[in-house]
C-alpha cells in the first residue's frame, strides 16, 4: 500500500474541522514533517489564522512514532484533546488505516486524590479536611466547595481538576490533592489501583500523541525522573512562553509560614532534640524576615546566611530522622510521613540551594503586605538548561505565532540555549526558522497608531493627557475596546477615571472570573475591558466587539525585578546589550502578543493604539514595531479618530 501524501492528510483534516487550507499551514506542515523525518529542530512563526493545531498535528499523527505536544494555555490543552485530535484522527483514519491514540498528562497535584478525600489531609488539625467539612459550615464557600468535590468524585472519570465546571478555589483542591513528593505511590497507597494520577500515566503510556503544559514538560527535564513517557518528536506550542514557565519551575521559595508549617508536620514523627532544633532554626529565620525589605540580595547577608545554614542542617537531620522512625500511633503513618518529609524536604532543599551561593542563581526578597516576606531563588538564565536538556534525542519543533522579535528568530533562539541560525559546532543544537506568515491582510484590516504628542510616561503618578486621549479614542470607536495597561494600578486608575466620564460600560479584571468578562465584553459592542497580564494573551474576540486595542505604555519589566535587571546586567558584563537582550525582548513579546488581539478573524478591522510615543521616536521603537503585525502606521490621531468612527458605522449598520 503507497503512503498517503501529507497534502491529501492535510486536505482531509481540515475539511473535518470545518476550515479552510491556508498556504501557511501546508508551508508548516512540510516543514515539521521534513523535521521529524530528518531529527531535526525547526522554529516556525505561524500568524493567527493559520491553523497551526493541524499544522503540527498532521504530520505528528502520519509519522506513527510518538509525539508530545506541550502547550502553555489550558485553552488550547482543550482544545486540541477535545476537539482538534478527535476530528483529525477519525479523519486521517481511512488513509492512514489506523486510529492513533490520543491522552491528556498534567503535573501530580491537577488530579484528586482518593487517599487525601477518603482519609483526610494529614495536616494541623485545625486544617484537616473534615475538620473543613464540620467547621467551615456548608453555607461557607469553602464548605461548599468541599462538599461538591466529593459529589464530584463519585462521578468523574479523569479526577482532572480543569473538568470540574466551575472551579473552586485553590484552598479548597489543596484539601484533596497532593503533590508528586506528598504522594505515597500507587504500590503503598490503598487506593493506587484506582488513582487517577497513575490512570492518565498509563493512558500516556499507551498514546500516539501525549499532550502536556509547559510546566510538566519542564519538571521532566529538570528533576531528572522521566513524567513524560519515551518519544521522538516533541513539539511546544506557544513556545514564547516556554522560557518564563521553566524558569517558574526552576524558582525555589521560603517564608516563615511554609517553615513553621514543616516544623508542625515533622514534630509528631521524630524526637524532642531534633524537632526543636529545627523549630529554633525556624524562629531564628523568622526574625530575619521580620526585617526583610524587597529587592535583590547581590551577597546573602551574614544574619540571613547563618539562619539558613541552621534551617539547612536542622532540616537535613529531621529527614534523617524521620526516615528511621515508625509510631503505629500516628493515624495513617505512611501519608503522615511522606507529606512531612515533603516539606521538610522543600525546606532543606532551598536553604542549601541559597547557602552553596551559585553564581548562576539569583536570590532577592519580595514582600506582600499581608503575607509578609518571602525569599526567592530562580537561575540568572534556563537557556544552558534547555539546551543541555530539550533537544537531545529527539526532533523538537517550537512554534508560536510570536517567534520573531525585531524580524529575526536569534533573540528567541539564544533565549532557549540555541546559536544563531545556520551556527554548526560541537554540542551546538541546530535549527532552521520558518515563518509561514498569516493569511490576513494586516496592513488593510488593521492600523497601528502611535500617540507622538503624548508626554512620555514616568514611573509614577496619573497621566492626564494619556486618558484624554484614550476617552476620545473610545468615544470614537463607539466602546469595542480592549484596554491592555502595563499594572493593575494603571487599569484600576483607568477604570475609575473613564466610568466617570463615558457612557459606555467598562469591565475591570478582577471584578470577575476572567472567562465572565469576556463573555461579557463580547457579548455588547458597546463595552470596554481593562486588565493586565492574562489579557494581553488569553482574549480571542473575533468581531466588532473588539476594534480598538489600546495599550498603555511599552511593557518594559520594572527597574526594580530583581531577575530581570539581574539578567540584563548579566548581558552587559559578557559584552552584550543588556536592555535590547532582556528588556526590549520582554516588551516586543508582550507587544506582540497585544496587537494579536485585534485581528482574530478575516473580517476583523480596528486599530492598535500605544498611547507611549517612545514607540515612534526611541531609537529601539523599530525594533519593537518590527515585531508586530504589519498594519499600516500612523501617529496622526485625527486620521485614527475618523478610521475609527467609520469602523464603528460600518458594524452599526450591520447590525453589530
Amino acid at each position: 500500500m503507497t503512503k498517503p501524501s501529507l497534502p491529501d492528510l492535510l486536505h482531509a483534516a481540515v475539511s473535518a474541522v470545518g476550515g479552510t487550507e491556508r498556504p501557511g499551514q501546508v508551508a508548516m506542515a512540510e516543514a515539521v514533517a521534513e523535521a521529524i523525518d530528518d531529527n531535526s529542530h525547526r522554529l516556525i512563526q505561524a500568524g493567527t489564522g493559520t491553523g497551526k493545531s493541524l499544522g503540527y498535528l498532521v504530520p505528528a499523527l502520519a509519522h506513527g512514532e510518538r509525539v508530545v505536544v506541550a502547550t502553555a494555555t489550558l485553552a488550547l490543552q482543550r482544545q486540541l484533546v477535545e476537539r482538534d485530535l478527535p476530528r483529525t484522527v477519525e479523519a486521517l483514519h481511512p488513509q492512514l488505516r489506523r486510529r492513533p491514540q490520543f491522552a491528556m498528562l498534567k503535573g501530580r497535584s491537577n488530579y484528586l486524590c482518593l487517599h487525601r478525600l477518603h482519609e483526610g489531609a494529614p495536616q494541623d488539625e485545625e486544617e484537616g479536611l473534615f475538620d473543613q467539612f464540620e467547621a467551615a459550615a456548608p453555607t461557607s464557600k469553602l464548605g461548599q466547595d468541599l462538599i461538591r468535590l466529593r459529589d464530584w468524585a463519585d462521578e468523574t472519570e479523569t479526577g482532572d481538576r480543569d473538568d470540574l465546571t466551575p472551579g473552586v478555589s485553590d484552598k479548597a483542591w489543596s484539601q484533596i490533592s497532593v503533590s508528586s513528593r506528598e504522594c505515597l505511590g500507587a504500590t503503598k497507597c490503598a487506593y493506587g489501583a484506582e488513582c487517577f494520577a497513575e490512570a492518565a500515566r498509563e493512558r500516556a503510556k499507551l498514546a500516539d500523541v501525549v499532550v502536556t503544559n509547559h510546566a510538566l514538560l519542564a519538571i521532566d527535564a529538570i528533576e531528572g525522573a522521566p513524567v513524560l513517557p519515551q518519544h521522538e518528536v516533541l513539539i511546544v506550542d506557544e513556545a514564547h512562553e516556554l522560557v518564563s514557565r521553566v524558569t517558574g519551575v526552576a524558582t525555589g521559595e521560603l517564608t516563615p509560614g511554609q517553615v513553621n508549617r514543616a516544623v508542625k508536620r515533622a514534630a509528631k514523627l521524630v524526637d524532642e532534640k531534633t524537632a526543636d532544633s529545627l523549630q529554633t532554626a525556624s524562629e531564628s529565620f523568622e526574625r530575619v524576615m521580620e526585617l526583610a525589605l524587597p529587592g535583590r540580595l547581590e551577597e546573602v547577608p551574614e544574619d540571613l546566611g547563618y539562619a539558613l545554614m541552621s534551617l539547612r542542617d536542622a532540616a537535613r537531620n529531621v529527614i534523617s530522622a524521620i526516615g528511621a522512625t515508625r509510631d503505629k500511633s500516628v493515624h495513617d503513618e505512611d501519608a503522615v510521613r511522606k507529606q512531612a518529609l515533603a516539606a521538610v524536604e522543600t525546606v532543606h532543599s532551598v536553604a542549601e540551594r541559597i547557602t552553596a551561593g551559585s553564581e548562576y542563581d539569583v536570590v532577592w526578597y519580595e514582600r506582600h503586605d499581608r503575607f509578609g516576606a518571602t525569599l526567592r531563588v530562580a537561575p540568572l538564565s534556563v537557556s544552558g538548561l534547555l539546551r543541555e536538556k530539550l533537544f537531545e534525542d529527539r526532533s523538537v519543533v517550537l512554534t508560536s505565532a510570536t517567534l520573531k522579535l525585531g524580524g529575526d528568530f536569534n533573540g528567541i533562539a539564544a533565549s532557549l540555549g540555541l546559536s544563531a541560525e545556520g551556527v554548526e559546532g560541537e554540542d551546538v543544537p541546530v535549527w532552521r526558522g520558518l515563518d509561514v506568515g498569516s493569511p490576513f491582510d494586516y496592513p488593510k484590516q488593521g492600523i497601528l497608531y502611535v500617540a507622538k504628542h503624548l508626554a512620555t510616561p514616568g514611573r509614577e503618578g496619573t497621566r492626564g493627557d494619556m486618558m484624554d486621549e484614550l476617552a476620545e479614542l473610545i468615544e470614537a470607536a463607539g466602546g469595542r475596546t480592549l484596554g491592555l495597561f502595563s499594572s493593575m494600578r494603571g487599569a484600576k486608575a483607568a477604570a475609575e477615571e473613564l466610568r466617570g466620564r463615558l457612557d459606555n460600560p467598562i469591565l475591570l479584571q478582577g471584578e470577575e472570573t476572567l472567562g465572565e468578562l469576556i463573555k461579557r465584553f463580547a457579548a455588547d459592542p458597546k463595552t470596554c475591558l481593562f486588565g493586565t497580564l492574562s489579557l494581553w494573551q488569553g482574549v480571542d474576540v473575533p468581531g466588532p466587539s473588539c476594534q480598538l486595542v489600546v495599550m498603555d505604555r511599552i511593557p518594559f519589566p520594572r527597574p526594580d525585578d530583581p531577575l530581570m535587571s539581574a539578567r540584563q546586567k548579566s548581558v552587559e558584563e559578557h559584552g552584550g546589550n543588556g536592555f535590547m537582550a532582556v528588556a526590549a525582548t520582554h516588551a516586543a513579546l508582550l507587544m506582540a502578543q497585544g496587537a494579536g488581539r485585534l485581528v482574530r478573524a478575516s473580517g476583523d478591522r480596528g486599530v492598535v493604539a500605544v498611547l507611549d510615543p517612545r514607540l515612534a521616536t526611541a531609537r529601539y521603537g523599530s525594533f519593537l514595531r518590527a515585531t508586530l503585525p504589519d498594519f499600516w502606521y500612523t501617529t496622526d490621531r485625527n486620521q485614527v479618530r475618523r478610521s475609527l468612527s467609520a469602523i464603528d458605522t460600518t458594524a452599526q449598520a450591520d447590525g453589530k
